[in-house]
């Protein structure tokens, strides 16, 4: 429990001292700036829960497909591992896959025996395969990616929003000066202590935010480049099994 002396203290120096001799528009420069912090910071955290959770989900998932050898097996299967940016490059080129050696992606009782009699496919359709495994490792880029601006936004702008509540107080404290003929230190500091607290603020929230930014960007990144070596990886695997290419392999 604080003592009453304490409590004068705190309230008499210090940020609680400036933000109680900010003007009108300061606080609120810092309520806006609180409000961006709070979206900042539930950005970072949602990111790295779901960046957790798709790493620990798309190992689980690449160890099942390198341990099965038969690219549509898990898909046949109906095996979900849906929080894995990978297992939908997989589903999105298995559903194009099918559609070309059968006219269906649907799945049924016959399935492993349709793929087994289908004609292999001409490259023009496993080119179209490949269109939709690089179209959906970029809808899954943009899905890692989205309300990445909020931090970037955090980033840039919260201390050009501090700087102008600062300039703002300063501005008004001056003014208030001028109106009352007293230029004295005492007179001055309240005021300035008022204004230079939203610049304090606004790096406050910038300055997480561009560490958080950074570490997503760089993470989000390398997950990209995953999938894009994930794509090429099946797609080699669908070309050594169905593509025609005058020779036969296994299915």
């Amino acid at each position: 429990m604080l003592m009453p002396g304490a409590v004068n203290f705190f309230a008499d120096i210090g940020i609680v001292y400036a933000f109680w001799h900010s003007n009108i528009a300061g606080k609120l420069v810092i309520a806006a700036l609180l409000f961006g912090s709070i979206f900042s910071w539930s950005v970072m955290l949602t990111k790295i829960v779901m960046i957790r959770r798709a790493k620990r989900e798309t190992l689980r998932f690449l160890r099942r497909f390198r341990a099965v050898r038969k690219p549509l097996l898990i898909y046949q299967n109906r095996e979900a591992y849906p929080e894995s940016p990978s297992y939908s490059v997989y589903l999105a080129g298995c559903k194009e896959l099918t559609f070309h050696l059968l006219g269906t992606p649907e799945i049924d009782d016959t399935f492993t025996q349709r793929v087994a009699e289908a004609d292999r496919i001409s490259s023009v359709a496993m080119n179209a395969v490949r269109s939709a495994l690089e179209r959906e490792v970029g809808e899954q880029a943009l899905r890692m990616e989205d309300r990445m601006t909020v931090l970037a936004t955090a980033v840039s702008g919260a201390p050009f929003l501090g700087l102008l509540g600062t300039v703002w107080g300063v501005m008004d404290t001056f003014s208030a000066i001028a109106a009352s003929n007293n230029a004295s230190l005492t007179t001055m500091a309240p005021g300035v202590s008022g204004a230079l607290i939203t610049t304090v603020t606004g790096l406050l929230v910038a300055i997480p935010a561009m560490f958080g930014y950074n570490f997503l960007v760089v993470t989000l990144r390398g997950m990209t480049v995953e999938l894009d070596n994930f794509a090429a990886e099946l797609a080699s695997s669908f070309d050594h099994r169905f593509l025609d290419t005058g020779t036969h392999a296994p299915r």
